[in-house]
């Protein structure tokens, strides 16, 4: 069985603001240890579950955050930005399910770091007409390609977040927020245990889970921080403008209409 693990760094254990996000950070070096450290506790649960190929996406920022070096040496991983499915890179029909690990909850909701792809540009996502942050998004790519999502893990606001719209699915809940920028954290190694006990038991779920599946045509509908960024991304070839803030892009299929999202973004953000 083969399973992609797509890594964030906002939902990690220890991780409560920027400090732990990005180069430069005073905590960063110890957040990407312990990014790596929760990868690794869902690649070792994978294997026991029955795993027999694992790949590994850092999805985070520059996406080039995990430590090869101190890996699983079972794992393969993906680095580097930017990528064609970005934080779904390397998802494909082979795969039998896929994990989010590090995650956390969409734009405007409770949870640390809660935002959708880009904090400050985007305000809120819809995938026909159902609101999504990251774990939609991206667990709807996966169901494109027919894989489902067996695993999230990230605060709680997180992984309520996940079992409201996936349903059956394991999780590992490593803090529960107090504030958008704190919260009380397990230890470190209860909470690498707890995703790898939760990583082999998603694996019994694998073959039945139902993957997160839109009808076509798809319509990704972005309400941005203000109407300049709507501005730019109208330019878009394809986009219709639907308020002052808001753009949308449909497609006949997911991909493409998860291209015309970041592309729309990326327009947003210059």
């Amino acid at each position: 069985m083969k399973v992609l693990i797509s890594v964030d760094i906002e939902g990690v254990c220890g991780v409560v603001n920027s400090d732990s996000t990005g180069p430069g950070g005073k905590t960063y070096d110890e957040a990407r240890k312990q990014m790596t450290e929760e990868v690794n506790a869902a690649v070792a649960g994978a294997l026991a579950g029955g795993a027999t190929q694992v790949v590994v996406n850092d999805s985070h920022g520059g996406m080039n955050n995990l430590l090869p070096a101190l890996l699983h040496p079972e794992a393969e991983v993906i680095l580097g930005t930017p990528k064609p499915l970005m934080m779904m890179q390397g998802i494909e029909e082979s795969c039998d399910a896929c994990m989010l690990v590090g995650y956390h909850a969409r734009m405007h909701s409770r949870g640390v770091l809660s935002h959708t792809i880009s904090g400050g540009v985007v305000s809120n996502v819809w995938v026909n007409e159902v609101p999504c942050g990251e774990i939609g998004i991206n667990a709807g790519l996966a169901g494109h390609f027919g894989v489902p999502v067996v695993l999230v893990t990230g605060d709680r606001d997180t992984t309520d977040e996940a079992i409201a719209l996936l349903g059956r699915i394991e999780v590992a809940t490593v803090k529960e927020a107090i504030t958008r920028y704190s919260a009380k954290h397990l230890h470190p190694t209860k909470a690498t245990a707890l995703i790898r006990t939760q990583a082999e038991r998603a694996m019994q779920i694998a073959q039945t889970a139902k993957p997160l599946i839109f009808s076509p045509p798809i319509t990704m509908r972005i309400e941005f921080l203000n109407a300049g960024m709507a501005d730019a991304a109208a330019f878009l070839p394809g986009a219709l403008r639907v308020s002052g803030n808001t753009v949308e892009y449909t497609a006949a299929d997911y991909v493409t209409a998860f291209q015309g999202l970041r592309a729309m973004i990326t327009l947003a953000g210059k």
